[in-house]
């Protein structure tokens, strides 16, 4: 066994200890005061805003028809092109006319045959009042070329009723478009036999797309809120605006609501399974671009309020919470969870959580050391309209 004494012993000198303990004191101080991290603050942008209340919906027509034949026959002629544009009254199908024709004529012959009747009946009747005086004939036999006369008008009635319908008939013959519009794809072609009446054939169908009908489904708390708007004086009532309750729709490649309109109509009860009312609105459609059953995002007018508003940036997740970091006591971060609105000049609307005197971190959030309960040192900054 070896064994050290102190002359073995390696020479240590006071600088050295004190050297080491300097060191260790040192790095104490480096782990217990760490510098507050910098943040950025600002009271939250206070200004009246235009809410607006969005929601998915699709383009319909105004009038939709589809186009049937009235009466039985061949189709001889199509007058159109497939998917034209169409004005009211254009002639588009023209159907056999030749049957109907024969059966004009037929029944005017009848006409002409029932008036003929009738003078006769006239004029027997006139000779059986001038012998009935002179008691040459019975009181039986005038009335019986009464009642003559009467059927023979009924007959010429008839007649005439007849001539109006096969009239009517071959007015059917040709097809017409009942209203203007962008006509769709011929569904027969020449040749083809079509049907009338019940049943009828479908020929094609015409669509008016200007104006054009964008409609929506609104839930049931949406609803109960504007009524109660309404009611109380806050807002035109939906049911009654007519158009005046402006609304903006945008395509969904489109980023701006530059399309313009107004609320048209309000349906007249909930659906009971969905919880939503259907909605209406009216747009503008001169160059036809908007295509009914093509999809949109629609913004209602919802009033003018004034509102709190702070950029995305500053809003953080807690799990399905939405919070808000704020400088509280001792400049420590306190977090206010909030109610989001919509956006205004690019900054997000806050409806609940915050005051007006707040100071809410708008930048330095992406510091880990910037949490909850940690003092900060804060500097002032400003939120503008635009900021991200």
């Amino acid at each position: 066994m070896r064994f050290f004494s102190a002359k073995n012993l390696p020479t240590i000198t006071t600088w050295q200890i004190l050297a080491t303990l300097l060191g260790l004191s040192f790095a104490a101080q480096g782990q217990s005061a760490r510098p507050a991290p910098p943040v950025t603050v600002a009271t939250p942008l206070a200004q009246k805003i235009t809410q607006w209340d969005e929601y998915t919906g699709r383009f319909e027509a105004v009038e939709r028809v589809e186009l049937r034949a009235r009466v039985s026959g061949y189709i001889e002629h199509v007058h159109f092109r497939d998917g034209q544009m169409v004005k009211k009254s254009d002639l588009l199908f023209t159907i056999d006319q030749r049957p109907y024709e024969l059966a004009l004529e037929s029944t005017r012959a009848d006409v002409a045959r029932a008036r003929a009747q009738v003078k006769l009946n006239e004029t027997e009747v006139a000779r059986a009042e001038g012998l009935i005086r002179n008691q040459n004939i019975t009181g039986r036999d005038l009335d019986q070329r009464q009642a003559n006369l009467s059927v023979a008008r009924a007959q010429l009635s008839a007649a005439e009723t007849a001539v109006k319908s096969a009239a009517l008939n071959l007015e059917w013959t040709q097809v017409r478009a009942p209203i203007a519009g962008r006509i769709s794809d011929k569904r027969i072609d020449v040749g083809n036999l079509v049907t009338g009446g019940q049943g009828a054939t479908l020929l094609t169908t015409i669509v008016q797309n200007d104006p054009i009908n964008f409609v929506f489904d609104a839930s049931e708390a949406d609803y109960i809120r504007y009524a109660r708007l309404a009611k109380a004086g806050q807002r035109p009532s939906n049911r009654d605006s007519k158009g005046t309750i402006p609304v903006q729709v945008r395509l969904g490649d489109e980023t701006e609501w530059a399309r313009q309109g107004g609320l048209d109509f309000i349906d007249n009860e909930l659906n009971g399974r969905s919880g939503t009312i259907r909605g209406r609105a009216l747009f503008e459609n001169a160059d036809h671009f908007l295509t009914p059953g093509s999809f949109g995002r629609l913004r209602l007018w919802n009033g003018e309020v004034d509102a709190l508003l702070v950029p995305d940036s500053a809003i953080v997740s807690d799990q399905a919470r939405k919070v808000v970091m704020t400088i509280g006591p001792e400049n420590k971060v306190l977090p206010k969870v909030v109610t989001l609105g919509g956006l205004a000049d690019g900054l997000r609307v806050i409806r609940d959580g915050l005051k007006g005197d707040d100071k809410i971190i708008i930048g330095g959030l992406a510091n880990p050391f910037v949490r909850p309960g940690v003092p900060v040192a804060p500097m002032p900054g400003e939120i503008k309209a635009g900021m991200r």
